[in-house]
């Protein structure tokens, strides 16, 4: 009996812990004007689609994503669009259209030469169960036609979930980014999110956070973490050698911080320069290519919410690991798979992503 009695004890200083971390999350997501748990479209719903192009957006707006989360570049003309890799030879058919050009990032190019690439082959390549030939010529987005994804009239307007790319091949752009929020009706003249507006913006780097607190103090901010050169010093130094047969998840999932005052050395950097949350990593149950550091540890989490910091994670795909990082205390998720996670949220979605698909054209 005495042990049955410890037992449920435990049990009930689990939930209640848990229970408690729910409440400090969702107290911080209001004061923010941040849904709680938040959805956020990683590249889109790009499971589903191409990532980061029209397909992909309009996807996760009409699944009901809360924000459609981009990595912000900017072209040689200036143009500030949204594409994760600094160069193109992953996501598009750059070798083919510039051969010999194909190694140079992207701000070596115009908007123009941009819209020439096929943005959507490589996905039916690489994806053949889930390919469509209305990807095929997809194009690179700029922000202006996200934001005119999310303006739409349709049934939800998503958030913007804004990360500065590589910010030190940009200078400048953090106050770009504010100007054209601005331009759009999207932030007040006074740099505050405009009614009936969401935004929030991220970056990997320090000084960019800086940056984007200078300019627009009033706008959530989240800084990404990662341990590693330019983030949280790790335990041990060691590179990642794939002759010694390790995959690269199982080596980041022992990457580690030095310390517990190392972690929260960066969690004081976040706070000291105007971010509302930190975006850590997450080491995924079945491995892959977005597993990385557990960087979501229940301590992590609850030493964040006690410092007044919301805790987003990223990227997270599988119901398996929705429920792990929900019941260690995170307050949000970035997904690829925003259909999967509105369900496991048991929010309703009125219609399926095929369906949605077709009746956007795809």
């Amino acid at each position: 009996m005495l042990l049955r009695s410890f037992i449920t004890a435990l049990l009930c200083c689990g939930i209640g812990q848990a229970q408690a971390q729910d409440a400090e999350g969702q107290a911080l997501a209001k004061a923010a004007g941040i849904p709680w748990p938040a959805i956020i479209a990683h590249r889109g719903a790009s499971f589903d689609a191409p990532e980061s192009t029209r397909a992909s957006y309009l996807l996760a707006r009409d699944l009901g994503a809360d924000y459609l989360e981009m990595d912000l570049q900017r072209t040689r003309d200036g143009q500030l669009i949204a594409l994760h890799d600094t160069n193109l030879g992953r996501t598009t058919n750059i070798a083919s259209q510039f051969p010999q050009r194909k190694d140079q990032p992207v701000n070596q190019f115009t908007l123009a030469q941009l819209k020439t690439l096929d943005a959507g082959s490589w996905f039916n390549q690489a994806n053949p169960g889930r390919a469509r030939a209305s990807y095929a010529g997809l194009k690179i987005l700029t922000l202006d036609e996200i934001i005119d994804i999310a303006d739409q009239d349709s049934a939800h307007r998503p958030g913007l979930y804004i990360e500065t790319k590589a910010p030190l091949l940009f200078p400048g752009i953090e106050q770009d980014l504010k100007a054209k929020l601005v331009q759009r009706g999207w932030l007040t003249a006074d740099g505050q999110v405009a009614p009936g507006h969401r935004v929030v913006l991220q970056t990997f780097e320090k000084g960019s956070l800086t940056l984007l607190n200078q300019f627009m103090p009033q706008v959530p901010k989240v800084l990404l973490l990662w341990v590693g050169e330019g983030s949280i010093e790790p335990k041990v130094n060691s590179a990642y050698d794939p002759a010694n047969g390790e995959s690269k998840a199982a080596y980041y999932a022992r990457q580690q911080p030095r310390d517990r005052a190392e972690f929260e050395r960066w969690l004081d950097v976040a706070k000291a320069n105007g971010a509302v949350g930190i975006g850590p990593s997450a080491a995924l149950t079945q491995g892959g290519d977005q597993s990385y550091m557990d960087l979501v540890q229940p301590w992590m989490n609850q030493m964040a919410h006690a410092k007044g910091l919301l805790v987003h994670v990223y990227t997270v795909d599988e119901p398996v690991d929705f429920r792990k990082v929900m019941g260690a205390g995170v307050d949000g998720i970035f997904s690829n798979r925003s259909s999967e996670l509105l369900k496991f949220y048991q929010r309703p979605v009125s219609r399926g992503v095929d369906r949605i698909l077709e009746a956007n054209g795809f």
